[in-house]
């Protein structure tokens, strides 16, 4: 572990990861996916994790070196290959009632220089074969928790004038801030967080509120909200009763849009870190729900093929409200992980809605899902389009328009 990395900022992040992130209880075991460098964290969680009585803690790790070998040594047919005995394995663990968490912090550029269309389609290709995984994850049928480790190239390309020591130390303290980990006593600074969060869900359930309008530079947009949607934020109980938090950060409140009745324009505010590139001035017009003019003034042919990996790449799944106060926005750090970004504006995600941000959605099939108006998708891409100057109403059924943001902050 780099010196630079404060051990105690790094125990505190892996025991509130296990107490209030993916809230592990005894008996219960804990799968967790890594990238390599974020061993010194996956060391503290386990620590933490048997502490709290885990049944056995078990690590999968990614390594970007092992990665790069794939695209520069691989023959062609490997990009549309995948692992589907691997995800039919976590699948196993997850229905035996092991919880999940994911440790992000791998370099967001990784993949830069390579070949984009055999990016795209091994991306596809681990899509497909990870939904046996993946589907309890969406479902919310067990508890889960992603969280982020400094890595040295993650941190080199976050604060680039640094040498990496230096970065890396300055991204693990940006990390503590954002995750509300301060003070004497992490757990409950997150309780009160989640408190706060509960507030906003509950008087956007009580409006129950037909669709969204968003006004802004760039962005007029009618956002119809899905029948039966649900708002959501801080930590909630899965399906197996845990409460758990999924993200460390989250400043979100987020429910399902309807797929089918999104209309208008929006402009991204900051640019999308997506599969090694960066993704700038996105700015796309939704037409029934769908997008069908999309630009960007870099990454442009990136945004596009993500927008064509199936037919519901090109709406939404998700749509989420961030005061642009929050302490991400505020610290000014442009992070390239869509954990931390997703976190400083509103935002909405293309592709799959989560099933639990439909009234009953967990017990639908996906074709009554998406009667409903939720999406489904092989991806969930959340891109930032909030900001100070972005205001938004709330549309009642008979259409009256009540204020739930002006210039970027709540309006109740």
């Amino acid at each position: 572990m780099s010196d630079h990395i404060d051990p105690v900022k790094l125990d505190r992040l892996a025991e509130v990861a296990v107490r209030t992130g993916v809230n592990l209880q005894k008996g219960q075991d804990l799968v967790i996916t890594a990238p390599m460098s974020a061993l010194p964290l996956v060391q503290r969680i386990a620590v933490h994790a048997y502490k709290a009585g885990a049944g056995v803690v078990m690590p999968f790790f990614s390594d970007d070196a092992v990665t790069l070998a794939r695209y520069e040594n691989a023959d062609d047919s490997s990009f549309d290959h995948a692992p589907a005995w691997f995800y039919e394995g976590l699948a196993a663990a997850f229905k035996g009632g092991a919880a999940r968490m994911a440790i992000t912090g791998d370099d967001p550029m990784l993949l830069a220089d390579q070949d984009p269309s055999k990016v795209a389609r091994l991306s596809k290709a681990t899509s497909i074969a990870a939904k046996p995984a993946m589907n309890p994850i969406v479902g919310f049928e067990v508890n889960w928790n992603i969280v982020a480790y400094p890595g040295a190239a993650w941190a080199a390309r976050v604060f680039p004038d640094l040498t990496v020591e230096e970065a890396q130390g300055k991204l693990m303290d940006a990390i503590y801030d954002a995750s509300r980990l301060d003070g004497d006593d992490p757990v409950a600074n997150w309780a009160d967080h989640t408190a706060e969060l509960k507030k906003r869900v509950k008087w956007l359930n009580d409006q129950k509120f037909d669709a969204l309008h968003y006004t802004g530079p760039g962005t007029d947009l009618q956002l119809g909200l899905a029948e039966g949607h649900i708002w959501k934020g801080g930590a909630s109980p899965a399906l197996n009763g845990v409460v758990c938090q999924p993200n460390i950060p989250t400043e979100e409140v987020f429910t399902c849009p309807h797929a089918y009745k999104v209309d208008g324009t929006v402009s991204a505010t900051k640019p999308l870190a997506h599969q090694g590139n960066v993704i700038e001035d996105i700015s796309v017009r939704f037409e029934a729900g769908k997008i069908v003019e999309a630009t960007a003034s870099k990454g442009q042919d990136q945004l596009r093929a993500l927008l064509a990996t199936d037919d519901g790449a090109s709406r939404i799944g998700e749509v989420a409200l961030v005061p642009h106060s929050s302490p991400i926005s505020q610290s000014g750090v442009l992070f390239f992980n869509t954990l931390f970004d997703e976190n400083a504006s509103c935002h909405i995600a293309l592709g799959q809605c989560y099933a639990d941000t439909i009234e009953g959605g967990s017990e639908l099939a996906p074709e009554e899902l998406q009667q409903k108006g939720g999406n489904q998708s092989l991806i969930h891409v959340d891109w930032m389009m909030g900001s100070d100057a972005v205001d938004i109403d709330g549309v009642t059924l008979s259409g009256e328009k009540i204020p739930v943001m002006r210039k970027g902050e709540w309006a109740f």
